[in-house]
């Protein structure tokens, strides 16, 4: 049977319907995970939350233990995590508060402890992650959308630069010729961990923005905030028709 996680990013430090059971602070042997992890029932499902950037939201992307973080919810029992992230949209049809599914990643990050495989091994090991999104998760995710009513981009190359701060736009064109559709800070190395334990990962990418250079104006919190909101309703609805399916 399979024990879903939700993994909350800006916009999501909690789960509006998410009925808590009990919380659960946890130490791993890379450390603390970025919040405590939230057991509980949506729509009659059960189900772990975990907030990304920690609750309340302070925990910079270049700063989370992604490691601890997806340890502990493998210790969980967790057998595969719908990773909610806000992104920037370079391609055109990623407007904001659209909702986009990716099924392929670029990593632009560095320094970031990226990997399980490091010390004490019996071999050294290598992961294939040619497909870095689990393809029947994201399969069920794109079918809860079609019964949700809600319209989502299917598909889409996440470039995953380090931040904090947002890129510039040249910056974003070279991302644009390298094939990045979505530009945002968390994707990795999150989805490779995933793969490094065995657990299904797929991505939620709330469009909260137009990336660096994609109009003349500037990108504000504000105007990130205000599209959050409209892309995080479309999500409890696709959120809903996922784990009841």
């Amino acid at each position: 049977m399979n024990q879903m996680a939700i993994i909350g990013g800006t916009g999501l430090t909690r789960l509006p319907d998410l009925t808590i059971v009990r919380r659960e602070r946890v130490t791993t042997p890379y450390g603390d995970p970025s919040s405590e992890l939230v057991f509980g029932r949506f729509h009659q499902q059960d189900l772990v939350f975990l907030a990304r950037h920690g609750n309340p939201h302070i925990v910079p992307p270049h700063k989370i233990n992604y490691r601890a973080n997806i340890w502990a919810l493998k210790e969980a029992g967790v057998t595969c995590i719908l990773a909610v992230a806000a992104v920037g949209g370079i391609r055109a049809d990623m407007v904001p508060g659209k909702i986009a599914i990716p099924d392929q990643i670029i990593d632009y990050t560095y320094g970031r402890p990226h990997t399980f495989f490091e010390v004490d091994l019996d071999l050294v090991t290598h992961i294939d992650f040619t497909h870095p999104y689990s393809p029947w998760l994201r399969e069920k995710v794109l079918t809860a959308a079609r019964v949700a009513g809600v319209g989502i981009v299917d598909g889409g190359v996440y470039g995953c630069t380090q931040g904090p701060r947002l890129e510039t736009a040249a910056e974003i064109s070279r991302m644009e010729r390298d094939g990045s559709d979505l530009v945002g800070m968390t994707g990795m190395p999150e989805a490779a961990l995933a793969r490094e334990l065995g657990i299904d990962y797929a991505c939620c990418a709330v469009v909260a923005n137009w990336a660096a250079g994609k109009t003349a104006a500037e990108i504000t919190m504000a105007e990130i905030e205000a599209n959050l909101i409209a892309g995080m309703d479309d999500l409890a609805l696709i959120l809903r028709h996922l784990v009841q399916a």
